[in-house]
Parts: structure tokens; C-alpha cells; sequence
């Protein structure tokens, strides 16, 4: 493979300007006929990205959060399955560079990605814990330095195009059901029988069918932090930014459709003002406050990560409840604007396909949880005492 530029020298939306172009060309193809998007991803492969995350001391090119976040929502612009793909892949690829880099099981498949660029998927859902990812059934079973695992995951989004999954377990039978650990399980080392079909009203690329995971693998494989650090850490922040970045990038697509349709009606009307103007400024204005809260938060988490703070937690979970629901709105206007050509499923001011892959951002980690999960953050936290009279 050619090397790749570092980032400081080629701005990451140029680097990635060739898998958006082919996402957006396949897009429709992969909504319609709900099937992984493998031109997106295999230029992805082709072009650097998945493994762009890679410090440069290991052979990569050291991008930023940041870095990934931009690509993120430029590729959610062109197609939210491909994007959603991307930004579950470099979640899992953090989570080694921020908790694993102290195994050299883990360090050499860090290195590995930048020779080989290999796809990570995670399997963190299971059956009989109501959705709750911080708890586990399954447990590992280990015999000297091997390990073995059984899970019932409702959803491995996109596992069987993956090239490693990420399963979440118990370290054995007799933990509590919050005690986790996270495993990396090659691709070859598990059998993955599917157990319910991906058939959704949007974001139907993702290919997120359900499974009953069985793997075999060497124990030196489980990440050495608990699962509980793992998140704390890394991937409930990561996860809520680069997740918004690709809504951020889907309410942005929509957007500009509405925007095209009412310059070319004010256009064909002499200038007279359009009846969609009012709704495309509200559109904007509501795109903008997406586009500033991701920046801000960002930088909060930028600044605070090493020591992540109770105040920083509530940012992340805001952070989630905010854009998810926001976005739905600047989409929905749009699709008000453009009126019934955004409705119809084709032609160039369409909005059916982001509206009904929008509509998943409320339901990744369900806003009611993490609302429950804020309130009681929010009772921890210290409050300034009253002032005297």
C-alpha cells in the first residue's frame, strides 16, 4: 500500500473526499436493497481511513477526535449506513488506543490496521438485560490461556462483513452481571448464526442483524481494563460524538436539499420571496446550534479526557439528547420546505431516506435512558450553597 500523508499535511475532508463521493453514489442502491455498502467501505479500506486514528509512533497518522468527527459527518451527508459503519469502526479503534495499549496482544493489532486496514464491529447488546449495555449474561470460560464465549446479541451491526468484533462478557459465572470485561475476537476465531433479520425503517446498510455469537480465542485477547473503565474512559464519549457528528452530517444533507429548492423557486418566481424561507432559516439556525454543540463539547472532552468530570459526563449525555433530537427537527423541516417533492422517494429534493435513518438517533442507547441516567447524575452532583440573607 502507498504511504499515506499525515493529517497536518492533508486536510482528513480531502483524504476522504473519494468514499464520500462513492457513498453518496451507492446510497440509494443500499437503502433499497438493504445491503452493506461495500464500495464506501472498501475505499475506506483502500484509501487509509479506518486506520487513520493510528498514532504515527505505530505507523498511522495520528488524527484527532476532531479529525474523525469532520469525516464523520461528511460521510453521514452522503450515506448515514456507510458513515454509522465508519463511526462504529473508529469507536472500537479508540477504545485500543485509549484502554489497551499496555497489552501487546492489542498493540500489535493496533500496528496491524495501518498494513492490513481491518474492519471492527462490537457486540454489546444481549438478549434479557432490557437493553441495558453495562450488563451481562454470558460469561467467559477459560482453560489455562484459552477462552471460550457464548453471547445471544440481538444486534452485531454489520458482524459478518467485520474483521474483528468487540463482545462485551462477564470475566466468569460467578460475576455480578455489572462486572464486564471487553474481548477482541478475530473474525475466524467465532461462528456467527444469525437469529433475527435487519429489516428497519432506516439505516438499513448497517446490516444490524441479531446473532448467537460463539467463539473460541486466547484470553490474552480481553482488553485489559474492566468494561466499566473502557466506557468511562473512552467510549461513551467518543461514541455520542462521532454518532453525532454522522446526525449532524445527515440534517446537513437534508438542509441543503431545502435550500436548493428554494433558491431555484425564487429563482423561477423573479425573486419574489419563497414560502419555504422562514422554515429554511429555522433549518439553519437549528443546524448551527448541532454543528456549535459538537464543537463545544469536543473541547470540553478534548481538555478534561485524562480526568473525565461528573460535569463532563452530563456534556457527553446532553450532548446525545440534544443533537439526536435536533436533528430529527432540521430534517423535518426540510422535508416541509421541499414539501411533497422531499417526499417522494426520488428525485434531487428527496428527504425520505435521512428522514427515516434520522429517526434511529433517538433509539441508539434510547434517549429515555440516558435521560434517567442524567436526572441521577444530576442529584450526585454539588450544588453552590444558597446565599444568606
Amino acid at each position: 500500500m502507498t504511504a499515506l500523508k499525515p493529517i497536518s499535511d492533508l486536510f482528513p475532508l480531502e483524504r476522504a473526499q473519494s468514499a464520500v463521493a462513492v457513498a453518496e453514489e451507492f446510497a440509494d442502491r443500499v437503502d433499497r436493497e438493504n445491503r452493506f455498502p461495500h464500495e464506501a467501505i472498501g475505499e475506506m479500506r483502500a484509501s487509509g481511513l479506518l486506520a487513520m486514528a493510528v498514532p504515527q509512533e505505530m505507523g498511522g497518522e495520528g488524527a484527532r477526535l476532531s479529525d474523525l468527527c469532520a469525516v464523520a459527518k461528511s460521510l453521514g451527508s452522503a450515506c448515514s449506513a456507510s458513515a454509522m459503519i465508519f463511526a462504529m469502526h473508529q469507536i472500537c479503534t479508540l477504545n485500543l488506543l485509549d484502554c489497551a495499549l499496555d497489552s501487546q496482544w492489542h498493540r500489535d493489532l493496533v500496528r496491524q490496521l495501518t498494513t492490513q486496514p481491518m474492519l471492527f464491529a462490537s457486540a454489546t447488546t444481549e438478549a434479557g438485560v432490557g437493553g441495558d449495555l453495562r450488563q451481562s449474561i454470558c460469561a467467559i470460560e477459560t482453560n489455562e490461556n484459552r477462552a471460550s464465549l457464548v453471547k445471544e446479541a440481538p444486534v452485531i451491526s454489520y458482524g459478518e462483513h467485520a474483521d474483528a468484533i468487540f463482545a462485551t462478557a462477564r470475566p466468569n459465572s460467578h460475576a455480578a452481571l455489572s462486572d464486564q470485561i471487553l474481548a477482541v475476537i478475530m473474525r475466524d476465531q467465532c461462528e456467527l448464526e444469525r437469529i433475527s433479520t435487519w429489516d428497519a425503517l432506516g439505516m438499513r446498510g448497517t446490516c444490524s442483524h441479531g446473532y448467537r455469537l460463539k467463539a473460541e480465542f486466547d484470553a490474552q485477547q480481553v482488553m485489559p481494563k474492566p468494561f466499566a473503565d473502557i466506557a468511562a474512559d473512552s467510549m461513551v464519549a467518543v461514541s455520542h460524538l462521532l454518532w453525532g457528528s454522522v446526525w449532524c452530517g445527515i440534517a446537513s444533507a437534508a438542509f441543503h436539499r431545502a435550500q436548493t429548492f428554494v433558491a431555484t423557486g425564487v429563482r423561477t418566481h423573479a425573486g419574489q420571496p419563497h414560502a419555504g424561507s422562514a422554515r429554511l432559516a429555522k433549518a439553519f439556525a437549528g443546524l448551527r446550534n448541532i454543528e456549535a454543540s459538537i464543537e463545544s463539547v469536543l473541547n470540553e472532552w478534548e481538555q478534561a479526557r485524562s480526568h473525565p468530570t461528573l460535569n463532563v459526563a452530563l456534556s457527553i449525555n446532553a450532548l446525545k439528547l440534544l443533537v439526536s433530537t435536533e436533528a430529527l427537527a432540521v430534517v423535518d423541516e426540510a422535508l416541509v420546505v421541499c414539501g411533497i417533492h422531499g417526499y417522494g422517494n426520488n428525485g434531487p429534493y428527496s428527504i425520505g431516506r435521512q428522514l427515516r435513518d434520522i429517526h434511529s438517533a433517538r433509539l441508539m442507547i434510547a434517549n429515555d435512558r440516558i435521560a434517567v441516567n442524567t436526572g441521577q447524575m444530576l442529584l450526585m452532583q454539588r450544588r453552590p450553597k444558597a446565599r444568606q440573607a
